[in-house]
């Protein structure tokens, strides 16, 4: 068996550990290239790259998979078949027809839930229950191949999109080691997905994380936890930015959406919202580290009774 890996960010990491612990050969990494990131736009190196170069495999980051060159290039590495998670591309048919059994995706949803970019926050925006990640042989739509396996989790309700993707791409590593030897003896098949039960998702933008104090507790609650790590959920206070890390939904009686108001508690404060009112347990004031509220308010004191934008 020799295996092409094809990931970008950490989802992707877990399985290439686990094929790499278990002996598959993998002949080569594909990545993106390094991106300016930061303050100081300095370049930094894709998740997946720094596993690699860990594990000593030779890694290729090309700005395109298109061109004869490249195809030319992948067809020389005589893969049996490319293992993709979250590389960040859409790939042509000439691409899929490269590997001899074709290209598996690992993807972290339950499809046909949550096609696309953003299935790990959607799936919390959502109040979903459960989740999974899905094996899939891919085709040249987005996340419509047909089905080889998946495998179920539940959500929690501490859940971030931080961690719950940590969950999914271990499980991910997990399934892809069931599948993958059967996958290439054939002694496993692929279903179609059921269209009619299909459902997309959008990128999440900076914006998105943007108060809006009209909207209820429950659904604030769950952006809160949806955003975390990135973009964040935060509002502005004193001309600063206030990011809010960890918080609860509350029942109470609302007059004006924004207003902060005292609770008794792990929450120190909440904020009133549409239709309840958030409890705050910690937070973070731009500048300073995160800290709880009862923290955040010995040395914000005015803070309490503000009336918060959005």
């Amino acid at each position: 068996m020799r295996v092409v890996y094809m990931g970008t960010p950490v989802f992707a990491v877990a399985p290439l550990d686990a094929l790499v612990r278990s002996g598959v050969p993998v002949v080569a990494v594909y990545t993106q290239p390094d991106r300016a990131a930061g303050r100081g736009r300095t370049f930094a190196a894709p998740p997946v790259k720094a596993a690699a170069e860990k594990w000593g495999l030779p890694v290729r980051q090309p700005s395109t998979l298109k061109s004869p060159a490249e195809l030319e290039a992948l067809a020389e590495l005589k893969a049996d078949v490319a293992v993709v998670a979250a590389f960040g591309r859409i790939f042509t048919e000439a691409i899929l027809e490269v590997p001899r059994l074709g290209f598996l995706n690992v993807h972290p949803s339950l499809l046909p839930r949550y096609r696309g970019v953003s299935p790990v926050p959607a799936s919390i925006l959502n109040g979903d229950a459960f989740t999974g990640v899905t094996i899939m042989r891919l085709d040249k739509g987005v996340d419509t191949g047909p089905i080889v396996a998946q495998a179920s989790v539940g959500i929690t309700d501490w859940d971030t999109t931080g961690t719950l993707t940590e969950k999914l791409s271990r499980i991910g590593g997990q399934v892809l080691l069931d599948v993958l030897p059967c996958w290439v003896d054939g002694r496993i098949d692929s279903s179609p997905q059921d269209e009619a039960l299909a459902s997309y998702t959008r990128k999440v933008k900076k914006t998105d994380g943007v108060i809006d104090w009209t909207v209820s507790a429950v659904q604030l609650s769950r952006r809160v936890r949806a955003y975390q790590p990135w973009p964040g959920c935060h509002t502005s206070w004193q001309g600063k930015q206030v990011k809010f890390v960890e918080a609860v939904p509350l029942p109470g009686r609302t007059e004006r959406p924004g207003r902060v108001v005292p609770l008794e508690g792990a929450a120190a404060f909440g904020v009133e919202t549409g239709d309840g009112i958030l409890g705050v347990l910690r937070l973070q004031m731009e500048g300073k580290r995160a800290m709880t509220s009862e923290e955040f308010l010995r040395g914000q004191r005015q803070w309490l009774g503000a009336l918060l934008p959005g």
